[in-house]
């Protein structure tokens, strides 16, 4: 199952995606968003998946005005240097032995189709193309094991960049927190729609058609299980929280020369079996 938020003729609707439509499921009497359907745990998702499919009214995918996937996640914890071959790229060169969390905050992502925004303080706005797990059980020390009974599903993230702010100091808080430069979506599919863990997925960034990052989730560090479990050690997870799984070599800091986004560009995110998020970029 697909889900997403949209505007249903300018009203904010919790919606299924079949194919190219979008099937409106608040008219069923659902919520009017994936944070509060999670928030029902399994029983939401039974009737969501029975609204879908019976059918209803449908809007068409294309052209839709679609909202993050989650609206407003208790956190959104990013990961970092999670790919072998991007540490290597970093500055660090070193894997880490133990992940690397940052916080995203809400205010710096925005829906699928919607303009990324280049700060004008920085010309050094990169892509990061990532697969995000949504949590879907609350679990404070969830063991590894259970770890993936805690998943709702799985979303498309464009970690944008500002990078001579990221690299300001030891903390990336503000290179990773800019307004509007990353972008969620285009909607979440359940964790049975795909392998476990999400593993064995193909994994790219395109910035105007052109491929720059391509690899696959098997090569993650840290895989999603022991992200869940790690993060579950630090702070309780609740139905909604986003766990932003870190993103392959390629980015535009490591080339030579250095490539970042401009206005004027689209880039896509695309995941094997979840889906693509694409985004143009305007200047400030």
């Amino acid at each position: 199952m697909r889900l997403l938020n949209y505007l249903n003729n300018g009203k904010r609707s919790l919606g299924a995606r079949n194919g190219d439509n979008i099937i409106d499921l608040t008219s069923a009497g659902l919520p009017d968003n994936v944070d509060a359907l999670l928030a029902q745990g399994a029983s939401g998702l039974a009737k969501a998946k029975e609204a879908a499919a019976k059918g209803g009214a449908t809007t068409p995918f294309k052209g839709a005005k679609l909202l993050p996937p989650v609206l407003n996640p208790s956190k959104a914890i990013a990961v970092g240097l999670n790919y072998i071959d991007h540490a290597a790229e970093s500055p660090y060169k070193d894997a880490p032995k133990y992940p690397v969390l940052f916080h995203r905050f809400p205010s710096s992502w925005v829906a699928h189709d919607e303009a990324l925004i280049k700060p004008k303080v920085s010309d050094q706005f990169d892509y990061e193309a990532e697969l995000a797990v949504i949590i879907g059980k609350a679990g404070r020390y969830i063991s590894k094991d259970k770890a993936l009974e805690h998943v709702a599903g799985y979303s498309l993230f464009n970690d944008g960049s500002i990078r001579d702010y990221q690299f300001k100091s030891h903390q990336w808080m503000i290179g990773k927190n800019f307004d509007k430069t990353a972008s969620f979506g285009p909607e979440l599919v359940t964790a049975d729609e795909l392998p476990a863990g999400a593993v064995g997925l193909r994994i790219q960034c395109r910035l105007n058609g052109e491929v720059l990052q391509d690899s696959n989730t098997e090569h993650m560090i840290f895989d999603v299980a022991t992200l869940v479990s790690t993060c579950s050690e630090i702070f309780e997870l609740v139905p909604g929280d986003v766990i932003i799984s870190g993103t392959p070599a390629g980015v535009g800091f490591a080339r030579k020369p250095q490539l970042f986004m401009k206005q004027g560009d689209v880039v896509e995110v695309e995941v094997e079996k979840v889906g693509i998020l694409r985004n143009g970029i305007k200047n400030e």
